[in-house]
């Protein structure tokens, strides 16, 4: 059963190390392989699903002794409440697909103060966090979790705040520059360029360049930063011009990557090819862009989450956002992980180091002594028809 609690907490939403304006353009996943799959192919029929019901919004939650409480934390009210809603649909769509009858998911509002919706949960008598979003959510509530015994496994990419008590769901750009870039030098690039903007973001992004392409056999030529303005942008463009590269990693969103072709290609790059992060995956319009054309990005296999977002307009009426694979997918792991979780006791954290890994909406994964999910990645490649995979997925590893 899913609920809703409201309380208190921050109002901002932005993939890690993003400006939320670079966020906002992005609104345009588990059970152990082979063990539980979420039906996402279902015989057509002409009778509309029934509805889900709402969460009721209530301040104290009922007594339960056949279930376990776990807490959904995602913004809910402000300006990424349709994101964290559309999690949170995706987390009740999974709960129900699974019959999880172990598990009580009751959401939580993140969007007024993390920690404040973390103390909630805490006193509802949660035994684990599914989120926060952002990375600084993740520190404001990861100390109260851990001081409850409570396991965090988090949407951020920000790999600076995992910790002992903290995993990470979210999608890492450094697992896409490097997938990506590895694909490059199998085709026969090997001298790299970088487009960063300055950030967090982009600070992790030039690093994963740099070791990606050395690791590769490759190497990084030029690497220039820039402000996102017109100009800071023209003229990073300008500075790369002055060496020779064969490819050009724009690690920022599609319409950044958009912006900055028609100046790589006037200023000497006419054959250089465009290489992007899973930033790209949440923009489905750039493959109307005959200027990205060809560009390679890294990132997981849309083909299931294609058939869950059919099936949640059939149920919500409307489209889910890309991040909605992070709850439908964690609660996948959790009821996977509940099959062998006593009722009344701990969250068994154990049970997330499967070398074997998981399956879900975006595929195989698993987590490793770094406490962020590692995923098998897909190189897709940009085009009209909405473009094609050049280099599939490992199934699983």
């Amino acid at each position: 059963m899913a609920d809703a609690a409201t309380s208190r907490q921050p109002r901002i939403w932005s993939i890690d190390g993003m400006r939320r304006a670079s966020v906002i353009a992005l609104t345009l996943l588990l059970a152990a392989c082979g063990a539980v799959v979420p039906r996402t192919q279902r015989p057509a029929s002409h009778t509309p699903p029934p509805p889900v019901a709402k969460p009721s919004q209530q301040g104290n939650l009922p007594e339960d002794n056949e279930r376990h409480r776990v807490a959904l934390l995602v913004p809910l009210s402000g300006s990424a409440a349709a994101v964290g809603q559309s999690i949170a649909n995706a987390a009740a769509l999974a709960l129900a697909d699974t019959g999880g009858k172990k598990l009580r998911i009751t959401n939580y509002d993140t969007a007024t103060g993390a920690a404040a919706a973390a103390q909630k949960a805490l006193a509802d008598g949660n035994q684990l966090f599914l989120g926060p979003l952002l990375g600084e959510d993740v520190r404001a509530v990861s100390g109260l979790a851990a001081a409850a015994h409570v396991p965090v496994i988090a949407f951020s990419n920000d790999a600076s705040v995992v910790g002992d008590n903290v995993w990470l769901l979210g999608f890492s750009p450094a697992q896409s520059v490097d997938r990506v870039v590895r694909y490059a030098k199998s085709q026969g690039l090997t001298r790299f360029a970088g487009l960063i903007p300055q950030g967090l973001y982009g600070r992790n992004a030039s690093r994963a360049l740099i070791r990606s392409a050395e690791a590769a056999g490759g190497s990084v030529v030029a690497m220039q930063n820039y402000d996102r303005s017109a100009k800071s942008l023209a003229a990073a463009v300008t500075a790369l011009s002055k060496q020779r590269y064969d490819a050009v990693l724009i690690a920022d969103s599609g319409r950044i990557a958009v912006a900055s072709v028609p100046l790589i290609r006037k200023q000497g790059g006419a054959s250089v090819r465009l290489l992007g992060t899973e930033l790209w995956n949440a923009e489905p319009g750039l493959n109307a862009s005959a200027a990205m054309a060809g560009a390679w990005f890294a990132s997981v296999d849309d083909t299931v989450f294609g058939q869950l977002a059919k099936r949640y307009r059939a149920r919500y009426g409307r489209t889910p956002y890309r991040l909605a694979s992070l709850g439908y997918d964690s609660v996948l792991l959790t009821v996977r992980i509940a099959a062998d979780w006593p009722l009344k006791s701990p969250f068994p954290v154990g049970k997330l180091a499967d070398e074997g890994g998981f399956s879900g909406v975006d595929g195989a994964f698993r987590f490793g002594d770094s406490h962020i999910a590692e995923r098998a990645l897909a190189v897709h490649q940009l085009g009209a028809g909405g473009g094609s995979i050049v280099s599939p997925a490992p199934k699983g590893f």
